[in-house]
């Protein structure tokens, strides 16, 4: 085990510091750097910095040119502690760890902190109502953590889940220092293009006044097509009843309001969340820097602090272009979460359907379905998500004849929140308490939702006890955590699989970092999402990058899931635009 340090930023950007032994108790005397930079650059050999919070100290050190290998995040290891002990929803911060250890009053975490548009300085400065802990005191919580730790079912895969989650932390600053390759001029013309000039006034461009105005005719009267109230209404005075304006439902109607409508709500999209404000607001010098949060989501998926990095419509990938004799190395993880519940479930036979880079579904048609790739993509994640009314349960029961223990892991974690108990995922990520599970439970637990963002709805259900748990491929609607048990087991089937899905990808980050760094990289990390990662890199690295970002994910699956023959592939694309990609 290499030397471990534990770090405290004062004011001025000084910093306080102690080496920590084996039984991570400090092994000498506290020091005082008058620089955090110099005290970190001197010290190459610590192999891993505890410190409170990633966000509070990392910046610092980016800005002055350096990196880390590893970090031990307190506050990041702290909420996924208290989600296994069934506690999520206290107060994660160092403090109140802190207060709990010492059975004072706790303090309650300060308000989320609101992202400066494409600005980095919000990142030094500590979030307003937090309390700062003393050297002795952080190392004081460390300690207690690793006891909890030891504590947990299965220590390793714990100590292993709070190790990617600080390496995750990591790479999100990272990705926030480097930015995103974002051509303004492109962009600017784009939206030209698609829009229409924009009137004085900042009302709607050209083209969106156009389109109300056809949808106003085919109506015969004035509609104003970004109020759905509106549109509803006067469908309804045509003679036709919706109960919304999403596409698939208007799509469905023969009225000549339909196509000029759908035309306008995709542009009002653009215009809203990628329009000219946002450009102004986010990109600057060529970058654009959304505020990655990692386990932003319940399930351990990471969302965004504003600027919409996880929603970028494809027309406007056209923007991120990579720098003059740079590339863009575009990978998408294929069929993630089927291979995922192939390796926690130890399901041999889809195991083995899994242990090729070839296609899942093709291979799993094959084997279950008579050769036909739709209807066993739509079996096998009606599986994970819990459809089992009409086809889905004929489905559910040809899938559970082949592959008898992946339905049943997902079935014993349905179960478990139709009953109110937790559910883990491979690594040890718990779901949120049930509502009334226990008289200490709340309600307000963040969810997730379709887009990836997050927002508060009542609890979702969750068992004590094992290691397996629960959500997929981004099509569910958590639960929306409602009373309902059979909901709340629907989340907890999906749970299972999207969290260790989550976990493995931190891992693969954590290796391809590492990979990159090792080999002497100028590549960057740039992008990531669920299922998806960019690198931006010299032109002559590309394939070397390629080769590391495959390596990576194997080596993740071998990390967090053991020996199993299923395999992670991606597909890899080196383009010098990213609408290209795909």
């Amino acid at each position: 085990m290499g030397e471990r340090w534990v770090v405290r930023v004062v004011e001025g950007g000084a910093a306080e510091l102690v080496r920590l032994g084996d039984d991570g108790l400090p092994a000498g005397a506290e020091i005082h750097e008058p620089d955090l930079a110099e005290a970190v650059r001197k010290r190459p050999d610590v192999d891993r910095w505890v410190w409170r919070s990633t966000a509070a100290v990392y910046p610092r050190l980016l800005a002055a040119g350096l990196r880390v290998p590893r970090c031990y995040d307190i506050e990041a290891a702290e909420l996924l502690l208290l989600g296994h002990e069934g506690r999520l929803g206290e107060p994660r911060s160092a403090a109140a760890a802190l207060a709990r250890i010492r059975n004072t009053p706790v303090p309650p975490d300060p308000p989320p902190r609101a992202a400066e548009p494409g600005t980095q300085d919000s990142l030094f400065e500590p979030r307003p109502g937090g309390t700062d802990l003393s050297l002795a005191e952080l190392v004081e919580v460390h300690a207690e953590q690793q006891r909890r730790h030891d504590a947990t079912a299965h220590p390793g895969r714990m100590r292993l889940l709070t190790a990617s989650e600080s390496a995750g932390m990591l790479v999100a600053a990272e990705m926030n220092d480097a930015g995103l390759p974002w051509r303004a001029d492109v962009h600017r013309a784009l939206l030209t293009e698609l829009l229409g000039e924009r009137y004085a006034g900042r009302g709607e461009p050209r083209r969106l006044a156009e389109l109300a105005d056809e949808v106003s005719t085919a109506f015969g009267r004035r509609v104003r097509p970004d109020l759905a109230a509106d549109v509803v209404k006067a469908f309804a005075q045509a003679g036709i009843r919706v109960k919304s304006t999403r596409r698939w439902e208007l799509e469905g109607i023969d009225h000549p309001a339909v196509k000029p409508l759908i035309e306008y709500k995709k542009l009002y999209r653009i215009w809203t969340a990628h329009g000219w404000s946002w450009l102004q607001d986010w990109v600057h010098d060529g970058r654009f820097r959304p505020e990655y949060t990692p386990g932003g989501s319940v399930s351990g998926r990471w969302t965004t602090n504003g600027g919409g990095a996880l929603q970028i419509p494809k027309v406007i990938r056209r923007a991120v272009v990579a720098d003059p004799g740079w590339r863009l190395v575009v990978a998408d993880a294929d069929q993630m979460e089927p291979r995922v519940l192939a390796a926690i479930s130890r399901d041999r036979g889809l195991m083995e359907v899994a242990g090729s880079e070839e296609d899942l579904y093709t291979r799993l048609s094959d084997r279950a379905f008579s050769g036909d790739r739709e209807h066993a993509k739509i079996a096998l994640l009606g599986a994970v998500y819990g459809q089992t009314s009409g086809d889905g349960l004929k489905n559910l029961a040809a899938l559970r004849r082949r592959f008898p223990l992946a339905v049943a892991y997902v079935d014993d974690a349905a179960k478990a929140g139709e009953e109110g108990r937790l559910v883990r995922t491979w690594l040890g990520r718990t779901s949120p308490p049930a509502a009334g599970a226990g008289e200490d439970d709340e309600a307000g637990i963040p969810q997730e939702d379709p887009t990836g963002r997050t927002g508060l709805t009542g609890s979702v259900a969750v068992p004590a006890g094992g290691d397996g748990g629960p959500p997929s491929e981004g099509e569910f609607t958590p639960g929306y955590a409602s009373s309902d048990a059979r909901a709340r087991g629907r989340f907890t089937r999906n749970f299972v699989v999207q969290g260790s899905a989550a976990d493995w990808a931190l891992l693969m980050l954590a290796a391809l970092r590492r990979s990159i760094a090792e080999g002497g990289l100028r590549a960057r990390l740039v992008f990531f999402q669920h299922d998806e990662v960019i690198l931006h890199c010299p032109a002559e690295e590309a394939d070397t990058v390629v080769r590391a970002v495959r390596e990576a994910g194997d080596l993740a699956g071998r990390i967090a899931f053991g020996e199993t023959p299923v395999r992670f592939p991606f597909t890899t694309a080196v383009v010098e635009c990213y609408a290209d990609a795909k």
